[in-house]
C-alpha cells in the first residue's frame, strides 16, 4: 500500500479550482519535488496532504500508522516560548521522559539552545526550530515548503546534508535549484489545477516541459483556427441549421464549451524598473565603518567603495548583520563608528525581506498605487490593474487583501511596488524567497541589465552568480572582506563555506552541526556548543590509539554509507512491498541501526579532527 494517496481531489479558494480532480501517490522513501508557479496552490496541496486543510471533494488515504509532518513556508505569527517547548509540541503522544529525551537529542544535533526564547531568535533560527518540531516525531513523510527561506548559505549546506540522510519519504517545494537537483529524482508539477507526474530529474523536466509547452501552443492554435472556421460557417445563414447539418452544429457547440473551459497558461511576468536620473560616479563610501547591535560587533573597520553600475552581493551566516549593514548604509541606523557617505543624486528603492512595507489588510492594488488609478513605470503612466497583470495578478485578485496572497505572490507584489519607485540604487534583502523558478530568472535578467547600482542580500547561490559583480562576505565575527565575482568566484578564491562545512561535518556534510556558521551564537549572544562533541583543549594531542582510530574512521564511514544506500534502494523499490512485504520491518530496523552507527562515527570523526587540528 502507498504511504499516501490522493484520489480525484478538488479544492477551490474563491476562484478557479486550485486542484481540479488531482491524483497523487507517494511511496515510502521517495524523494519528490513539487513545482509550480506562485499562487497555483502548492502550499494548499501540502496542507491538504498534512491533514491541515480539508478537500472540497475527493479522497485522502494515509497508510495505517503513518506519520506526516509539515515545515510551513512562513514562520507562524506568535511563535514564542522556550525552544525546547516549541519543539516538544511536535512530539507524538508518548511517555514524558521519552519525549523529553527525543527533544534533547535533536536539539543537540541541530545546535539549538533549549532554553532560548523562540520569539527573540533570527528568522533563520526560527526556521531551524520549526524543522526540529517537524522531525522530532520521526515522520514517515516530511513535507517541506520552501525550507531554505531565511537560511544562510552554511545552514543550507547543513540542511542538504541532513535531508540527504533522511530515511523517510520527502515532498519538497523549493526555489533553490541546487537543493532541488541534489535531493529529488521525481518531479510533480501543479499547473492550472492539474497535477502532472514527470517521473524524472529537474534537468530532464526542463527540456521536456519546454517541448510540451511548444506542442500545446501549436495544438491550441490549430483548435482555434478550426473553431473560427466553424463560427464563420454558422454565420452563413439558415442553411447551416438544416437537419443534415445538425451534427455539425452540435460539434460546434461542443467546441465552444471546450474553449470556454480551457484554462490558459498564465503569461510571463514582465519586469521593468523605473530608473531615476543617473547618480554620481560614487554611490557609497565607508571609512572604518563599525556596526554593532545588542552589544555585539557585526562589522568593524569596513572600507567599502561602491561605484555606479556595481552589483554587490552580501552574504554571511544568519545573525552576521547583513540586514543591519544595509540599513546602516541607507542611513536608517547610525553607525557605531566610522563614516558612511552617500554619493550625489542617489535615489534608493528598498526590498524588505520581511515584507513589512506591505499592508496586509489593504488590497493588492492599494499597496502599489496607494489609492491612485495610475502608476508611472519607466517614465510612462500605466493603469494600476494593467500594471499588476504584468505580475500575474488578475483584475479580481487586485481587489483582494494582501493577507490572502501566498508567500510568492507577496514577493511579486513587493517587486511590483518597488519597481514603480524611481531609483538608481536598489537595496534588495532576500528578494528570491518564495519566488517561482521562472520569475527568479526574469528578476536576475532585470538586475543584470539595470543601469543603476544594486546591493543584494541573498542565500541563492545560483542567483548570486547570475547577478553580482562582487561579493562582500561577513564572517559573523565582525570581519568583512570583498571579493571580485559571484558566489562561485568567492569559493574559488577562498575555499568558501563548503570547505568549512566539509571540514567540520565530515563526508557529504553528514554531521548536522553548522560548523562555522553564525548559528553558533545563541539568542543571548553566547557561543553555542554541541553537547555531543567534547570540547578540545588547545594543548591536547591525539594519543597513539586515537590516531589509529582517526585513520580507520573514513573507511568505516564509507562502509556504513554504502550499506545505508543499499537499504534505501531496497526500501524505495515498489516490488519489495509486493513480493517481500515481510522483509520491510527488518530492513527498516537495520536502517535505523546503521544510521545511528553512522551518526556516532561522524561525531567521533569530528571530535578527533578537532583535537588533531588544535595540536
Amino acid at each position: 500500500m502507498a504511504l499516501l494517496e490522493l484520489r480525484d481531489v478538488h479544492l477551490a479558494c474563491g476562484g478557479p479550482e486550485l486542484l481540479a480532480g488531482v491524483d497523487l501517490r507517494l511511496e515510502a522513501g521517495e524523494r519528490v519535488s513539487l513545482i509550480g508557479r506562485n499562487g497555483t496552490g502548492k502550499t494548499s496541496l501540502l496542507e491538504l496532504i498534512a491533514g491541515q486543510r480539508p478537500a472540497d471533494a475527493g479522497e485522502r488515504v494515509v497508510a495505517r500508522g503513518a506519520r506526516i509532518a509539515l515545515l510551513p513556508q512562513d514562520v507562524p505569527a506568535g511563535l514564542a516560548g522556550p525552544v525546547a517547548d516549541v519543539v516538544a509540541a511536535g512530539a507524538p503522544a508518548q511517555e514524558a521522559w521519552q519525549a523529553e529525551l527525543a527533544v534533547e537529542r535533536l536539539l543537540a544535533r541541530m545546535q539549538l539552545d533549549p532554553a532560548a526564547e523562540t520569539a527573540r531568535l533570527s528568522a533563520g533560527q526560527k526556521r531551524r526550530v520549526l524543522l526540529a518540531r517537524a522531525l522530532v516525531g520521526q515522520p514517515d513523510l516530511l513535507l517541506l515548503d520552501e525550507p531554505t527561506n531565511h537560511l544562510d548559505i552554511p545552514s543550507i549546506a547543513w540542511l542538504e546534508g541532513l535531508l540527504d540522510r533522511w530515511q523517510g519519504a520527502l515532498l519538497l517545494v523549493t526555489h533553490d535549484r541546487a537543493l532541488l537537483r541534489r535531493l529529488t529524482r521525481r518531479i510533480v508539477e501543479l499547473d492550472r489545477g492539474q497535477l502532472v507526474d514527470w517521473t524524472c530529474d529537474f534537468d530532464t523536466w526542463l527540456a521536456r516541459k519546454e517541448a510540451l509547452l511548444a506542442t500545446e501552443q501549436q495544438q491550441r492554435r490549430e483548435f482555434d483556427r478550426k473553431l473560427a472556421q466553424e463560427e464563420a460557417w454558422l454565420r452563413q445563414g439558415i442553411k447551416a441549421r438544416r437537419t443534415r447539418n445538425e451534427g455539425r452544429v452540435r460539434r460546434l457547440q461542443a467546441m465552444r464549451q471546450e474553449r470556454a473551459a480551457r484554462r490558459g497558461r498564465e503569461g510571463e511576468v514582465r519586469l521593468e524598473a523605473s530608473a531615476a536620473p543617473r547618480s554620481g560616479r560614487l554611490v557609497i563610501r565607508t571609512r572604518d565603518l563599525q556596526v554593532a547591535r545588542g552589544g555585539r560587533t557585526l562589522c568593524r573597520d569596513l572600507d567599502l567603495t561602491v561605484l555606479r553600475g556595481d552589483r554587490v552581493g552580501i552574504i554571511g551566516p544568519n545573525g552576521a548583520g547583513k540586514t543591519t549593514l544595509l540599513r546602516t548604509l541607507l542611513g536608517d541606523l547610525p553607525p557605531s563608528g566610522g563614516q558612511v557617505e552617500l554619493g550625489e543624486g542617489v535615489a534608493v528603492a528598498v526590498f524588505d525581506q520581511l515584507r513589512e512595507t506591505l499592508d496586509p489588510e489593504r488590497s493588492v492594488r492599494w499597496n502599489v498605487a496607494e489609492g491612485q488609478e495610475k502608476v508611472t513605470v519607466g517614465g510612462n503612466p500605466r493603469h494600476v490593474i494593467s500594471y499588476l497583470q504584468d505580475f500575474l495578478f488578475s483584475p479580481a485578485r487586485c481587489d483582494q487583501p494582501v493577507r490572502s496572497l501566498s508567500g510568492g505572490e507577496r514577493n511579486r507584489l513587493l517587486l511590483a511596488r518597488l519597481l514603480t519607485r524611481p531609483a538608481n540604487l536598489l537595496m534588495l534583502d532576500e528578494p528570491t524567497n518564495d519566488l517561482d523558478l521562472e520569475t527568479l530568472e526574469l528578476l536576475a535578467d532585470l538586475l543584470s541589465e539595470f543601469a543603476g547600482t544594486v546591493l543584494l542580500v541573498s542565500h541563492d547561490r545560483r542567483f548570486l552568480d547570475d547577478v553580482v559583480t562582487s561579493t562582500l562576505v561577513l564572517d559573523g565575527q565582525g570581519g568583512a572582506a570583498e571579493y571580485v565575482g559571484g558566489y562561485a568566484d568567492w569559493q574559488r578564491q577562498s575555499g568558501g563555506w563548503d570547505a568549512i562545512v566539509a571540514a567540520e561535518a565530515g563526508p557529504r556534510g553528514a554531521d548536522v552541526r553548522t560548523g562555522a556558521s553564525g548559528e553558533q551564537a545563541d539568542a543571548r549572544g553566547g557561543a553555542a556548543t554541541d553537547p555531543g562533541v567534547a570540547a578540545a583543549s588547545p594543548h591536547r594531542r591525539l594519543k597513539w590509539r586515537e590516531q589509529r582510530e582517526l585513520e580507520a574512521l573514513p573507511g568505516q564511514i564509507e562502509e556504513l554509507e554504502s550499506r545505508q544506500a543499499a537499504i534505501h534502494a531496497e526500501l524505495a523499490d515498489p516490488g519489495l512491498y509486493r513480493d517481500r512485504a515481510s522483509a520491510v520491518a527488518g530492513l527498516q530496523a537495520e536502517l535505523a541501526a546503521v544510521t545511528e552507527q553512522l551518526d556516532a562515527a561522524y561525531q567521533r570523526w569530528a571530535e578527533l579532527e578537532d583535537i588533531a587540528g588544535s595540536s
